[in-house]
């Protein structure tokens, strides 16, 4: 039987990293078989995505919104560390961000039906299981990147396109509503009460 697909998404600072740790922890221990991935990809895309985004090669919205989704493909299809191969042999996936993150982001700099048709209608794009959403306002957010060590994309760490892209968060998931499974977790919470909400979201795809 295939395994579980679940990805999480959030603006930066929204706990993704601990919460994905804590989840993977607590599925291992109900004895499933847990890998832990992101997108962008450790692929060849993976860094040209990551150059783009970090402001070292300066690429159009167009290109950044195209190599995501090149890159979503190959981490479907790849024979090695691909999604479907991983779910094939029974283990549960948790993904760092996924086409969510490119209708949130891409998708408020351009034109939103053309990012979210090129990933919604690939056939070689999978619907995740379970879409966690870890969701804090703006202020939040910001005021967690500059507390901690800054692991977020500094073309995106505006207090603007913050509150656009968590807007267009809820456009896709009001979009995406009767076709995905997508659980909205209030992230301004503790470490252990977000664990926990996450923890009971996830639970639901092993009854």
């Amino acid at each position: 039987m295939d395994g579980k697909f679940i990805v999480m998404e959030g603006l930066d600072g929204s706990g993704k990293t601990t919460q994905l740790r804590l989840l993977e922890e607590h599925l291992s221990g109900k004895g499933l078989i847990v890998d832990v991935t992101a997108e962008p990809t450790v692929s060849t895309l993976g860094g040209m995505i990551r150059d783009a985004l970090s402001g070292y090669i300066r690429r159009t919205d167009c290109e950044i919104a195209a190599l995501f989704a090149a890159d979503r493909v190959q981490h479907n299809v790849n024979p090695v560390w691909g999604i479907e191969k991983l779910l094939s042999q029974g283990r549960t996936v948790l993904c760092d961000r996924y086409y969510y993150s490119s209708m949130a982001y891409q998708g408020t700099l351009t034109d939103w039906d053309w990012v979210a048709g090129m990933n919604l209608n690939s056939p070689q794009i999978r619907k995740p299981d379970l879409c966690i959403f870890l969701d804090v306002d703006y202020e939040r957010s910001m005021a967690r990147m500059n507390s901690g060590n800054r692991t977020y994309l500094e073309i995106y760490e505006n207090p603007e396109m913050l509150i656009a892209t968590r807007k267009s968060y809820y456009r896709a998931f009001e979009q995406l509503k009767d076709r995905d499974n997508i659980v909205i977790i209030d992230a301004a919470r503790s470490i252990e009460e977000v664990a926990a909400a996450v923890a009971k979201a996830a639970d639901t795809l092993f009854l």
